[in-house]
């Protein structure tokens, strides 16, 4: 005979582990908004897998690592509604038991243990709602109870039916842009080369309407990654592409265009800056980052050092952008830079993303050029005597390329 205590106790166990489990995933497919509580299943689960899947994925070869790093995300959404199936007919199953198994079975248990599984078995039923028949319920709050739990299974099997491809429309749409960024900025993009492919007639509208398209990409991660952050784990479809490399490399144009490069797309910048750093900021929040981030904000700034950011203004200004004459002009790109490098620096480290350069690195004659690279060649006068035996000059996006690649060799 099993003592009244240890039923008191399942039920009350019960009870509390199905509220959590239905808190948990309320706030994380239901409510729009970044959810709160340390003690979350979710946030655990992700403490719990994300740190050893990164630290083993990371020491395989870049290959094998990053295809391991882009598994993680759909793979811990299975586990994670596995989990929550789980822990559901967990408590439902404690919930019997704390009230005695008030069921009839064909194979009655002969102990406390088998009754204890006689109770996970109705729940798992009721829950996937198989009905089998084999068990039938001896009370009538039992009987409102299979009742019950077999309409949480119904409207547990809905939201994830409607759950799944909402997160991967939001990631289809996260991509797109990222992909277009590729022949205006390189793959992986750089601050430099976006803006020495906008170096033409009409180059700065080009620009302008670039950054209002990232203003509104941006939004839509602030309101997409704030609601379902399992979304950061997913990685592009491109080794080389990742929407990490892609926001920061934005992030750092709008820090030259502000501080550094006179023209039009100044207000713009201003606008796109506002709205990408606050995403930063924001999903630094929903990874509890703040430490790392206020390490970074301490350390000296690495990315950008004085004879890079040299090389950088002569190569804009040979092709023809007007720099700032101010004399604080690094002052304020720094002071700039202090605004969101932390917080880029901190989740680029926890997601285990590569931060862009602000130059791309000499073109590696080995390795095959980028697509736009390709395209850009062919206005050249040798690619243009070669393929018509004709010659021609060359137009100002070629000029503002090939100076930027000579400028690397």
């Amino acid at each position: 005979m099993t003592p009244p205590m240890t039923h008191a106790l399942a039920f009350l166990f019960g009870t509390v582990f199905f509220l959590i489990v239905l808190l948990d995933a309320f706030q994380t497919i239901i409510l729009p908004r970044r959810p709160s509580g340390r003690l979350r299943i979710t946030r655990m689960f992700f403490m719990v897998t994300w740190r050893p899947w990164a630290t083993i994925a990371s020491r395989l070869p870049r290959k094998a690592r990053e295809q391991a790093f882009s598994i993680y995300g759909p793979l811990a959404l299975l586990i994670l509604i596995g989990l929550w199936a789980v822990l559901l007919m967990s408590a439902f199953g404690l919930i019997y038991f704390g009230l005695g198994a008030p069921f009839t079975t064909s194979m009655p248990p002969v102990n406390s243990l088998g009754r204890l599984r006689e109770c996970l078995y109705v729940s798992g039923t009721t829950l996937f709602t198989l009905g089998l028949g084999d068990v039938t319920p001896n009370s009538h709050l039992a009987r409102a109870l299979l009742v019950f739990e077999a309409g949480v299974g119904l409207g547990f099997v809905a939201l994830v039916i409607g759950y799944v491809p909402v997160l991967y429309g939001a990631f289809s749409k996260r991509e797109v842009v990222i992909a277009l960024l590729d022949s205006r900025a390189g793959s992986p993009p750089t601050a430099g080369e976006l803006l020495l492919r906008h170096n033409f007639d009409g180059g700065q509208a080009a620009l302008t309407e670039l950054l209002a398209e990232w203003e509104r990409w941006c939004g839509e991660i602030l309101e997409s990654h704030i609601s379902y952050p399992i979304l950061c784990y997913y990685r592009s479809q491109h080794d080389n592409q990742s929407w990490m490399s892609s926001i920061t490399a934005v992030l750092d144009t709008c820090a030259l265009l502000i501080t550094t490069i006179e023209g039009e797309s100044t207000r713009q910048a201003q606008l796109t800056f506002a709205v990408a750093r606050h995403a930063l900021v924001d999903l630094g929040h929903v990874f509890t980052l703040e430490p790392k981030e206020e390490a970074y904000r301490r350390s000296a700034p690495a990315r950008l050092p004085e004879e890079e950011f040299s090389k950088l203004c002569g190569v804009l200004s040979k092709t023809g952008f007007q720099l700032c004459s101010s004399n604080d002009t690094r002052a304020r790109l720094a002071a700039l830079r202090l605004l969101y490098e932390p917080h880029a620096e901190a989740l680029a480290d926890f997601l285990r993303l590569d931060l862009p350069l602000w130059m791309p690195p000499p073109r590696d004659p080995k390795r095959k050029p980028d697509l736009w690279t390709q395209v850009a060649d062919l206005r050249t006068p040798l690619a243009i005597r070669n393929h018509q035996g004709l010659d021609g000059d060359m137009s100002q996006q070629v000029v503002s390329h090939r100076v930027f690649d000579d400028a690397h060799e």
